[in-house]
């Protein structure tokens, strides 16, 4: 639970975290499960056990993460270039489409394990965990681009720092990325990804689990990949013609450099509350 003031380091590290999940969609749910393993306590005993269970989650979500990389490159290419090639960015998102669809099936057997390899309490923590993430990963990935104030910088607002955009600049990145969301034809369904992790925290806290009862896993998974992709792709596609050759250079390399952070991996200690 968050105290009713957090801390600005919470607040960092909620803003870090926020960061991540913006950028990184391709494992879905199992994403949020394998980023809880760092600090959930277990115990010595546990924790070869843990740290093996969750080196396979991120090996089987590993091609996911390069055809997201890949995303991403296309992306800081087109921006480095002064035009991104929709096309090219279609096709990368299909990558990404393809490569999550089997994510589910292919962690079943991990998931299962982990639930043998923990205690009641620590599955109970578990679950509290990824909601946890899927609540910040909905407020990174489905708000508008609102302005945040100086206390509480929004995305939009950050990056205008950083790159040193001009009031008008932004606005005009607003009111594109609003537009090109309103157009889009998919719309995302939060009450799907809900009910699957409510589906799976009654299944994983029961003292007997198995991974592939759960029915939404495999459309969940996708959903919230493509889905989370394609905004982040919306998003630089408005910011792209608005650039100067310094601004398209910087954003450019920001953005190499979250292809290139390893999945998933993000110091769990520094948002724990």
């Amino acid at each position: 639970t968050t105290a009713a003031t957090a801390s600005p380091e919470d607040e960092e590290s909620e803003a870090d975290l926020r960061e991540h999940h913006r950028h990184h969609h391709h494992g879905g749910v199992t994403m949020f499960i394998a980023m809880s393993l760092d600090s959930l306590g277990v115990s010595p005993e546990q924790a070869a056990a843990i740290e093996k269970i969750q080196g396979d989650l991120f090996a089987k979500l590993e091609p996911a993460h390069v055809a997201e990389q890949n995303v991403l490159n296309v992306l800081a290419d087109g921006i480095a270039a002064g035009k991104i090639d929709t096309a090219k960015v279609d096709a990368a998102i299909e990558g990404v489409k393809a490569a999550s669809t089997g994510v589910h099936e292919a962690t079943v057997e991990s998931l299962n394990q982990l639930h043998a390899a923990l205690t009641p309490e620590q599955r109970a923590t578990l679950v509290d965990k990824v909601e946890a993430h899927w609540e910040v990963w909905k407020k990174a990935n489905t708000e508008e681009l609102k302005p945040g104030d100086a206390a509480h910088p929004e995305h939009l607002d950050r990056l205008a720092k950083d790159l040193n955009l001009a009031p008008d600049q932004v606005e005009k990145i607003r009111a594109t990325f609003a537009e090109k969301m309103k157009n889009h034809p998919q719309k995302f369904d939060p009450t799907q990804v809900d009910a699957h992790i409510q589906e799976f925290g009654a299944a994983f806290k029961a003292a007997t689990f198995d991974a592939k009862t759960l029915q939404r896993g495999p459309f969940v998974h996708q959903h919230l990949a493509v889905w989370g992709t394609r905004r982040m792709a919306h998003f630089y596609e408005a910011i792209d013609p608005l650039l100067t050759a310094e601004q398209r250079a910087k954003l450019s390399a920001q953005i190499k450099e979250n292809a290139v952070a390893k999945s998933g991996v993000f110091d769990a200690e520094k948002h724990e509350r």
